[in-house]
């Protein structure tokens, strides 16, 4: 085993693809496979499934693709720390719902690994896609909720997948307003009083049930409603219609504005976030640099 072989099985794991993952490394696709087949042939393993579609990571091959990325990141560290004209090349990606909290973690990931170069991604997006992603290999971490009205389903789905949810906080759901919402100086809000208000939430797209909603009130019927796919967007409505939304209630002023305030909802109910991440992987410093900063950033919750 090489950590030439390693980078080869990350890199076609990457671009899903044996001719593509070929070109990016300069190699031709016979000497790739050849590599990739002495690799599984010495560890026992079997990484990839091949079609006409391209090449999908098998369960045991996810497991040593964990291996193999930690392993290629302590070389990195070491090169760093030995060699000081070595570059550092970060890598690091996380999917999540539209929290300002999982925005503040990934820049305080970003500061702290700063350097000439570095590949960092983060995906706010429809709750499906992020367990697609985090099941794929696309994210390392994923981000989303769960409560008594969407757990049996995603867990099952999360099982389905190989996947694992660790909660990072609990929360009582609160109703984000604009501060010049008739309601604002409400301590507390009721669903009848919301009624006359425009209901904003996050569109899912083909999985658009309740079950992957970000927001609590799914499960209602509210009289008016408006799908957005982003949180400016959101918060713009927000502002302008004098719409609501129901999150966590940890909302950041620096990210959000002044213009948008939480106030806690009276429902009885509880938001568990957390994250999901691959069944028995070996995660990079990268993604627990992420998860601290996550328990930083929800404290006040």
């Amino acid at each position: 085993m090489t950590l030439q072989q390693l980078t080869y099985i990350v890199t076609v794991a990457e671009c899903k693809n044996i001719t593509e993952a070929a070109e990016k490394l300069f190699i031709s696709q016979p000497s790739l496979s050849a590599a990739i087949h002495n690799l599984e042939k010495e560890m026992g393993v079997v990484v990839f499934n091949h079609s006409n579609k391209g090449v999908t990571v098998t369960r045991e091959g996810e497991e040593l693709l964990s291996f193999a990325r930690n392993l290629l990141e302590q070389a990195d560290i070491m090169k760093y720390h030995f060699c000081p004209n070595a570059k550092r090349n970060p890598k690091f990606s996380v999917s999540c719902q539209h929290y300002s909290f999982a925005v503040n973690a990934f820049v305080d990931v970003v500061h702290e690994y700063d350097a000439e170069e570095y590949n960092f991604i983060l995906r706010e997006t429809q709750t499906g896609e992020i367990i697609y992603d985090v099941a794929n290999g696309n994210s390392e971490l994923g981000i989303l909720y769960l409560s008594d009205h969407n757990e049996d389903v995603l867990r099952k789905l999360l099982r389905k997948n190989d996947l694992v949810f660790d909660e990072i906080f609990e929360a009582l759901p609160h109703v984000f307003i604009s501060k010049k919402h008739p309601l604002s100086s409400n301590q507390i809000i009721s669903l009848d009083e919301l009624n006359p208000y425009p209901y904003l939430v996050y569109e899912q797209g083909e999985r658009n049930s309740f079950y992957f909603s970000e927001e609590f009130l799914s499960v209602l019927d509210m009289p008016k409603s408006i799908q957005v796919r982003d949180r400016a967007t959101l918060f713009n409505l927000a502002i302008g219609l004098n719409g609501f939304t129901v999150s966590s209630g940890v909302i950041d002023k620096e990210l959000n504005g002044e213009d948008i305030i939480a106030k806690p909802l009276v429902m009885d109910c509880k938001m568990h976030i957390g994250l999901i991440k691959k069944k028995n992987i070996m995660l990079s410093r990268y993604a627990n640099s992420y998860i601290e900063a996550l328990k930083r950033h929800t404290t006040i919750a």
